[in-house]
This record gives structure tokens, sequence and C-alpha cells, in this order.
């Protein structure tokens, strides 16, 4: 007897703010202040993490509220709308680098990549300010996979499909990217 494979279905979360999401549906500008109220200071961290620059971060976080409102009607519940924002988000602020011309250096040209244990990561002081100032002095490159890896989550190879780059690429810039920061820090 050879058992029956699964049928995937789609999951459907509960979303404790799809009245509101409703309400945008129906075009309520109200329910749509209520949403960026909700959302927006998250939703400008995640951007000024990508593109590093206060006021670029707050052009993306309004391009992509204005995406979000236009496209409420494809929104289907298969994730929450906070994660359906910040998708919408990391897109925006990615274009935006993409646009900035981000350069990310492709495994065959970087050569030779220290192994990750190399370095002493024990005995650097850290606290939270001199770590965000550390990471907003990376290259533009650099602090993009550092940030999608490290804060938002991403696996290399989630990252290297957004980018459009190799997974070693995204691995080597990772790694890259731990190594200046760790110099940055320990100076």
């Amino acid at each position: 007897m050879n058992p029956q494979p699964l049928a995937l279905e789609q999951t459907h979360y509960i979303d404790k703010h799809l009245p509101l999401v409703e309400a945008c549906r129906r075009g309520e500008r109200k329910a749509q202040y209520e949403i960026y109220r909700l959302y927006a200071k998250a939703m400008f961290n995640v951007a000024v993490r990508i593109v590093n620059h206060v006021g670029e971060a707050e052009d993306v976080l309004q391009d992509a509220f204005l995406d979000a409102f236009q496209k409420i009607h494809d929104f289907r519940q298969t994730s929450t709308f906070g994660a359906w924002l910040k998708q919408i988000v990391i897109n925006r602020a990615l274009n935006h680098l993409r646009n900035r011309k981000v350069q990310l250096i492709d495994i065959e040209e970087a050569g030779e990549v220290p192994d990750e244990a190399a370095y002493d990561e024990e005995g650097i002081e850290l606290n939270i300010q001199r770590v965000q100032n550390a990471i907003q002095q990376l290259p533009d490159g650099f602090r993009t996979v550092l940030c999608l890896y490290l804060l938002e989550g991403y696996d290399h190879e989630e990252i290297a499909e957004i980018l459009g780059v190799a997974e070693s690429t995204s691995r080597t810039q990772y790694i890259r990217a731990k190594k200046r920061l760790l110099e940055i820090l320990k100076q």
C-alpha cells in the first residue's frame, strides 16, 4: 500500500489587524492612517538598516506604504499583514540601493575567503549604539547582506534570490561584512 502524498494547503494566518486591512480594502482613510501608525516605526527601522540614510529611508517607507495600500487587494493572508508589508519595505529598500548602484563582489573576484572562526570576537566590548554606528559605516553591499541575514532573518539562498546574486556571493559578503564590522568595533 503506497501512502498518498499530502496535498499542500495554503495557510491562512489570523491577523489581529485584519479588520483594519478590510477597511483599507474599502478605501477608508482612517484605517489607512491607523495601519500606518501601527507599522511605520518598525518599517522605518527596517528601511534605515538597509539604506543607511534617514531621509532615504523615509522616502522608501512612504513609497512602500503607497504600494501596500494600492496592492492591498493582493494581500491573501498567507502571512500576517506585518510580514507582507515588511517584504514590500525590504523590496523597496533594495530597489533604492540598486538605483544607487550597490556593487556586490562575486566570489570569483573575491579571491581567498577567510574562515569565519579566524576572528577574535571575544574581547570586543559591545554595546548597541557602537554596533549600530559600526553597521552604518559598512559599505552598502556588506550592510545589506548583514542586515538581511542577521536582523531580518533571511538565509543566504533567500538573500541571493532577493539580490539577484549567487548564494556564494551572499555568503562572501556576509563574511566580509562581519570581518569589517569587527575591525570597526576594535578601533
